[in-house]
């Protein structure tokens, strides 16, 4: 973990991909673009102290203030008003988002209760990963004592890969533990 995830991605990840998938220009080497946190707050759109843990606890894991999501319209069936809070997320971009993935891969899923790896079924078709976090334990910089309900979040990947398979052998040229297949 030394070495920054960003200077991995330029001096390495970037020639094998390359010469992996025969690309001619430098331009078309694929790339993270961003990353965007989101947390869907469901009960807690009636408790606003909820929606503040939430709000810090979603601003220590990203080192970034989220953005509180609001409903655009009122639906009786769930007791949502319109311009009540529905979900916070925050997106990142450039050191921010270097930080968080070296973070997320090397410190947060290896303490995951009977990790195996990802699924790489996350892809969506467009080179971009979304990933389901149950519980925000797993980031070491959440306090256990100071956690009032244990919710999860969900990460989506943006890059600039055309295929699933290339966002596969970028994700993990940048060291994503991904399930071996079976």
């Amino acid at each position: 973990m030394s070495e920054s995830l960003q200077k991995l991605y330029k001096e390495q990840v970037a020639e094998d991909l390359k010469s992996q998938f025969n690309y001619k220009n430098c331009h078309e080497i694929p790339k993270v673009i961003k990353i965007t946190i989101n947390r869907g707050l469901g009960i807690a759109s009636q408790n606003t102290k909820a929606l503040e843990s939430s709000v810090n606890e979603l601003a220590i894991i990203s080192g970034q203030k989220p953005i509180v999501t609001r409903s655009k319209n009122a639906i009786a069936g769930f007791k949502i008003r319109d311009g009540v809070p529905v979900g916070i997320c925050v997106t990142l971009r450039k050191a921010k988002m270097y930080s968080f993935l070296q973070r997320l891969i090397h410190l947060a899923l290896p303490r995951i209760r009977d990790f195996r790896g990802i699924s790489p079924r996350g892809f969506d078709g467009n080179g971009n990963f979304n990933l389901g976090i149950k519980e925000q334990l797993i980031f070491p910089e959440i306090q256990y004592n100071e956690v009032e309900k244990i919710m999860g979040l969900d990460i989506s990947i943006v890059t600039t890969a055309q295929t699933d398979a290339e966002a596969l052998a970028l994700l993990k040229g940048l060291g994503f533990p991904f399930q071996k297949k079976s």
